[in-house]
This record gives structure tokens, sequence and C-alpha cells, in this order.
């Protein structure tokens, strides 16, 4: 004879099927905004790198503080772009993580509704 009757396991069913429906609704968010900010990020790498390129180039026709103020514009720049890295990783492992979360919490669901 099993632990839950038929009203029990229908209701867990149903608690179940919710569940899943807002996990995969937000797996699906999440991938959405990762895959916009991956396109932005990827769009925008390059140009820490051709900021100093051009640092470079007229380096030579600025004045030493004007030089000195972009050489300390470019290195905040680059911080910049090491946060928005960062940014994108955090959200591919919260990607990762609400993935594994669904599936553990569906495998949990499916014990209750088998149990015997």
């Amino acid at each position: 004879m099993g632990l839950f009757g038929n009203r029990e396991k229908k209701i867990i069913e149903d608690l179940h099927k919710k569940s899943e429906d807002h996990c995969k609704e937000i797996s699906k968010e999440i991938d959405e905004l990762l895959g916009e900010l991956k396109d932005d990020y990827e769009q925008n790498s390059e140009i820490v790198h051709e900021f100093t390129n051009l640092l470079e180039e007229i380096k030579p026709k600025l004045s030493p503080e004007d030089a000195k103020k972009l050489a300390e514009f470019s290195t905040r720049l680059t911080k910049v772009k090491r946060c928005a890295r960062k940014g994108v990783e955090a959200m591919r492992e919260l990607a990762r993580d609400q993935r594994k979360v669904t599936r553990e919490t569906s495998m949990e669901y499916q014990e209750y509704i088998y149990l015997k």
C-alpha cells in the first residue's frame, strides 16, 4: 500500500507540473539574458584594445597631463571590461545552477509521486 492516496498523488503531480513550468520559464529568461549579455560583451570586447592603440597614436600630440588622464581612463576602462566579463561568467553559472536545481526538483517530485 502506498504512502499517498490518489488525491495526494494528484496534488503532488499538479505541484510538480507548476514547479516545472516555473523553472522552465525562469531558465528560458536566464538563457535569453545570457545570450544578450554575451552578444553585447563580444561586440564590445575589443574596445579597450582599440582605445589603447588610439592612445598610443595620439600620445605624442598630447600634453603630459592629458596623456596621463587618458592613461588613467584606459585603466578604468580595462576594469569595466573585467567587470563585464565577470558578469557574463556569473550569468553562465546562474544558468547552469538553475538547470541543475530544475532537474533535482523534478527528480524529488518523481520520488514522491511514485513512492510505494
